[in-house]
């Protein structure tokens, strides 16, 4: 069976997170939404219905016929929504209060260029240009969380990593937990094999800890679950983590990080204060950067939606920093209370910067300069060599995509040309 991850129109909502990213590829958990699913239902291969300029850097759905279930990105598994999708027959569509969950045919159904399916509940759909199909629509009455807004992601991370660690730990054997390490709990400590840790607390009891394949703890680190680390991922001395917190592969961490999600290649690798916060793909924060995540009146937080255009109320009282892909900040950087980065944005300085900051931007509180395309281009060439990845092609190519949809973000008389 082939799975496949529409967007729903997902993506924007959760910009800037998603200028580069398919919903389904956001990690919030031990690994993506599309590997947690593909797990759970055993599926031979995944493939992406997303923006139309990331389809080089996804596998899409082809047009032979054959058996598919379409999924909606931003679903995160439950027991009861798993069972309800397998026994989901061909030719029925699974919805939930308006939304449309998951589709099971032989045919590939028609999607819209920001991965929405082609038909609504209630409504028939012809799919295939040879035969008609008529879909029956099934209303699931059980629990759903679906991932639609940013900050749904350090929401929703615990029991993301405790779906995960539950899947990828039965019937598997940890790596053995030095005596140098103190293990606080029965939540759980796995490591996979070539995880490090040694001369760290380990605190199980609100949730358990998973240690990718050569990932490493180092010393005087102190550790609250429920936390992923990612393969190859590392832990700096003296770090303080507390859970619910997933660090991606291959990213670099010290300080103290409270309730944030760290995708992957992304560093925080010194002192300084994150929390209720997501960091794209290839971000950076300098030494000592903080980001505030409640405010000094309680207030709940508004932050900047990029697809409305205007600040929304998240109803939370804690929310820090949400930033896009390939962003930076400087040494010191101080970042207030909710507030949204974009991607390729290059932000430094003293004072607080605003606290809405367009993709490509250069600069902090004593203003903002374009990033220009070429200049980040080699940033993100040369940062990708150091981890021995490639800026191919598909990748410019998308990048560029995102340079030109994000222009209107940097109104002329707002943003100087650098």
């Amino acid at each position: 069976m082939r799975l496949v991850l529409y967007d729903g129109g997902l993506w924007q909502s959760l910009l800037p997170l998603t200028y580069l990213k398919a919903v389904g590829a956001l990690r919030l958990g031990i690994g993506t939404l599309a590997e947690a699913w593909q797990r759970a239902l055993n599926a031979d291969s995944v493939a992406f219905a997303t923006q139309e300029h990331l389809h080089s850097l996804y596998p899409t759905d082809g047009t032979n016929a054959g058996e598919r279930l379409y999924l909606l990105g931003g679903l995160l598994p439950n027991n009861e929504l798993l069972k309800a999708v397998q026994n989901l027959p061909t030719g029925a569509v699974l919805c939930h209060n308006g939304h449309i969950l998951a589709i099971r045919s032989q045919q590939p159904i028609p999607m819209d260029e920001g991965g929405r399916p082609k038909l609504s509940a209630g409504e028939p759909c012809n799919i295939g240009e040879e035969e008609a199909s008529s879909l029956a629509f099934k209303e699931f009455k059980g629990e759903v969380d679906i991932i639609e807004h940013p900050w749904d992601l350090f929401l929703r991370c615990g029991q993301a990593i405790a779906w995960d660690y539950n899947a990828l730990t039965a019937g598997q054997s940890s790596q053995p937990v030095s005596h140098t390490v103190r293990v606080i709990g029965l939540g759980g400590v796995f490591l996979a094999p070539g995880a490090v840790a040694e001369c760290c607390t380990l605190n199980t009891t609100e949730g358990p800890i998973y240690l990718g394949a050569g990932s490493e703890i180092m010393e005087g680190c102190h550790i609250r679950g429920p936390l992923a680390l990612g393969e190859g991922a590392t832990l700096k001395m003296g770090a303080k983590i507390y859970g619910p917190t997933s660090i991606g592969p291959h990213c670099k961490v010290g300080g103290e990080v409270s309730n944030c999600v760290v995708m992957e290649y992304s560093n925080k690798g010194h002192d300084g204060f994150i929390g209720n916060s997501v960091l794209g793909s290839w971000c950076n924060l300098g030494a000592d950067t903080n980001s505030s995540n409640l405010k000094n009146t309680y207030d709940k937080v508004k932050v900047w939606s990029i697809a409305e255009s205007r600040f929304v109320q998240t109803g939370l009282q804690f929310c820090g920093l949400l930033m896009g892909d390939h962003s930076k900040t400087g040494i010191n950087t101080m970042l207030n209370t909710g507030t949204v980065v974009g991607a390729f944005c290059n932000v430094y300085g003293d004072g607080f910067p605003r606290v809405w900051i367009p993709s490509f931007s250069w600069g902090g509180a004593q203003g903002l300069s374009e990033h220009p395309l070429a200049r980040a281009l080699g940033t993100a060439e040369a940062m990708m060599a150091r981890r021995h990845v490639q800026l191919s092609p598909p990748i410019r190519q998308a990048v560029e995509a995102v340079h030109r949809l994000t222009e209107n973000e940097r109104p002329h008389g707002q943003l100087n040309k650098a």
